[in-house]
């Protein structure tokens, strides 16, 4: 018969059922208050640049002086893998340098200009603002990728001009092709571009009587003063003297954009944010690429297993590329500091170490997304901020050298480095009184290396406090001169670094990356906690069910493993074989049997074993399933053992006497049974009596003063009539009519 709930019952299901829903309740009201704000953006935004400022980084490439054709070679390698690196839509600056002491590009063959200029040109590389800064005397050939160039910026010694230099005698082909590339870009009058070319001629600058100047050469030059026309003139070249144009004269002939005195002065002049140097092997040959993912917590398994994963991609000597992909809150600064260290100095054959920073590179994840170059960051993502780890002053001390390591190879501030992983520490932005010039330092900083700390202060003038403490978002930190630029995607980025595709993980175990990608589900988290929530209160309620109870441990095993233990592969397989463990107690000590509780305890248990000794998953060659037997047979040992062992002490325990009293002696069996029985009825076998009811069978019959329940042989027997007990079974008493 059915029992219908008693009232502690239902007082113990409402109880259970209003603490779930109360639980609930401050769960999705945390995550509401979560989503309601964007972790990409900093609280604090009132000093970011308007939504149209366009801030750009450029590239700086030393032009090789005389060029031949290996330089002409590789300088056009890494002119198309810029070009490749380009936004879609926009154009890239590649700030060309001439950098020498005296008269250089005697040597330059005709041929290997033509090359490099009619390539600035050409429509492949029309994503690329070619820009010449030209320090020293540039003679010969090696004008002629000057004239290709989209911007002119001199330096105060910088000279153009006498392309014929090294030649013998005047060609028409070269004043040719001088012309058509000057034409392509407008910047040189053909008439300088003549005269640069043919020393013969004579190059003026003449005022016209009409209004207006212009230069003019051989027989224009000679039509001009023959019609009068001239109201004054300034003679550039005479005839036979090489033309030879100085920083004045560019900049007077409005050829040149301006006249600078620094990388600094250029970067304002072409209004980059900063000009990036091109390391010399960077862009040379194919780009081939391994991609990591960092995402999660930063702990010490996770990070030697990277290591070793980005070593094995270097064994091969196919991958020159490593791109690194960030969405981290940090988790331990000394093994963030580990992974820097490695990325700040990629050594041969590595030519990159890039990162993206997808989501957020928070706390000590900071500085291993900064030891980064390039790097980009997603529209919505954050630099910097609270993260796992605090980082105090103290460990930024201990990490001093490492930090200006990094800032010297990626050309980025070491205050801000600083800044952004100590919330407490207060960076400002100064600058020179006397050159413009812009540095970023703490007030320590500031003037810890000069000799007279007052008059260093007086050089500089204080200005706004850099806003740290909450993190950067991409435009702001590419404001700061902290990244490269944006990239929407992994895809994007992979484009701007010359690859042509994106890369593959470098970890082959696809496992490990799903179970890493599941511990950072917080939607996985919230079902688990439910589930487990719902399946204990089933559990609560119907005791003894035991399946119920075991999805509800392991609902909150795994809850805990992704909260606490940041979902990582490596404590999956810990908690795996620790709840095996617990499992396995509680069917032996708890639920004597073997149920649920021991069933998936052992397979747990087995599964936590295997997976700590190797590394993969599926096996697929025959090492890997050497390793895999190795390990089964190892599970399978441990589990044999545990039965052999409990087996053994079944055995002797009995028989030693500092164990004796901890086993319990076997009773007789029936002194047990006699033991056990609710009521003894062996006193009626025989005895007479009368049923009190009618029994169908079963009903009751007194004895004497003793009323017993009993059931009948079978027949049917009235109230009143006499009955003898037959047999006894326990407490079940069997009678028959007396007159049977």
């Amino acid at each position: 018969m059915h029992r219908p709930a008693t009232p502690s019952f239902r007082r113990g299901s409402f109880c259970a059922f209003a603490m779930l829903t109360l639980l609930l309740g401050c769960i999705v009201t945390s995550s509401a208050q979560d989503g309601g704000t964007d972790r990409g953006t900093p609280t604090d935004a009132t000093d970011l640049p308007a939504a149209g400022n366009d801030v750009k980084n450029g590239y700086l490439i030393d032009v090789p002086i005389p060029l031949d054709a290996d330089s002409t070679a590789r300088l056009l390698t890494q002119l198309t893998r810029l070009a490749e690196t380009a936004p879609a839509g926009k154009r890239v600056t590649v700030v060309l340098r001439y950098e020498t002491e005296q008269d250089a590009g005697t040597g330059t063959q005709f041929e290997d200009a033509l090359k490099v200029a009619r390539a600035i040109t050409s429509p492949e590389l029309r994503s690329i603002r070619a820009v010449s800064l030209v320090n020293g005397p540039v003679v010969g050939h090696s004008t002629l990728p000057i004239l290709a160039s989209d911007a002119i910026v001199m330096g105060p010694r910088g000279v153009i001009g006498d392309a014929s230099a090294g030649e013998s005698s005047a060609d028409e082909t070269i004043t040719i092709s001088y012309n058509a590339v000057a034409a392509k870009r407008g910047l040189f009058p053909l008439p300088i571009v003549t005269a640069i070319v043919d020393p013969g001629v004579e190059l003026a600058q003449v005022a016209k009587v009409g209004g207006g100047e212009t230069f003019a050469v051989g027989d224009d030059l000679k039509k001009f003063r023959e019609d009068g026309k001239v109201l004054s003139e300034e003679v550039w070249a005479a005839a036979g003297v090489p033309l030879r144009l100085d920083a004045k004269q560019l900049r007077k002939a409005r050829i040149s954009a301006g006249i600078v005195d620094s990388m600094e002065q250029t970067a304002e002049l072409l209004d980059l944010a900063a000009i990036n140097p091109v390391e010399k092997n960077r862009l040379d040959g194919e780009a081939n690429g391994a991609l990591l993912e960092i995402a999660g917590s930063i702990s010490s398994g996770r990070v030697r297993r990277w290591q070793s994963n980005l070593s094995a991609t270097l064994d091969s000597g196919y991958v020159n590329t490593w791109v690194i992909t960030i969405d981290s809150g940090g988790g331990d600064l000394d093994q963030s500091a580990t992974l820097a260290g490695l990325f700040s100095q990629p050594e041969p054959p590595l030519r990159d170490a890039a990162g993206l920073i997808q989501g957020e590179a928070r706390g000590d994840a900071a500085l291993i997304a900064l030891a980064c170059q390039p790097l980009y960051m997603t529209p919505d993502s954050t630099l910097g901020g609270p993260g796992s780890d605090v980082v105090t002053q103290d460990d930024l001390d201990r990490y001093e050298e490492l930090i200006e390591q990094i800032a010297r190879n990626t050309k980025r501030s070491p205050a801000l480095i600083r800044g952004l992983l100590h919330r407490d520490l207060v960076v400002y932005r100064y600058t020179n009184k006397k050159t413009g010039r812009v540095r970023f330092a703490t007030e320590e900083d500031l003037v810890r290396d000069a000799e007279d700390q007052d008059a260093e202060r007086e050089r500089w003038q204080r200005g706004d406090q850099v806003e740290l403490a909450a993190g950067l978002d991409a435009r702001k930190a590419l404001e700061l001169g902290l990244i490269d630029g944006e990239s929407p995607s992994l895809e994007d980025t992979s484009r701007r670094l010359g690859l042509k595709e994106p890369p593959k993980p470098v970890s082959d175990r696809g496992f490990v990356r799903f179970v890493e990608q599941l511990g950072r589900s917080q939607a996985l988290a919230f079902l688990l906690l439910f589930v487990g929530f719902v399946t204990l209160s089933a559990e609560a309620n119907a005791p003894g069910l035991s399946v119920p109870g075991f999805i509800s441990m392991v609902c909150f095993a795994l809850y805990f493993w992704i909260k606490f233990l940041a979902g990582t592969a490596e404590w999956l397989e810990l908690v795996l074989f620790a709840i095996g463990l617990i499992c396995i107690g509680i069917e032996i000590f708890v639920l004597p049997g073997f149920g649920v509780f021991g069933v998936g305890g052992l397979a747990m248990t087995i599964l936590g074993l295997v997976l700590m000794s190797q590394t993969f998953v599926i096996p697929k060659n025959t090492y890997q399933i050497e390793v895999l037997t190795r390990g089964l047979w190892i599970a399978l040992g441990g589990a044999f053992g545990l039965i052999g062992g409990f087996i053994l002490m079944r055995m002797l325990f009995p028989h030693v006497p500092l164990f004796k009293g901890l086993v319990m002696d076997t009773g007789d069996v029936a002194m047990v049974e006699q033991a056990e029985r609710l009521a003894d009825f062996s006193h009626l076998q025989g005895q007479t009596g009368t049923a009190t009811t009618p029994l169908l069978p079963s009903g009751k019959a007194r004895f004497g003063d003793e009323i017993v329940a009993v059931v009948s042989d079978g027949s049917a027997i009235s109230k009143g009539d006499s009955i003898r007990v037959t047999q006894i079974h326990g407490n079940r008493v069997v009678v028959e009519a007396v007159g049977s």
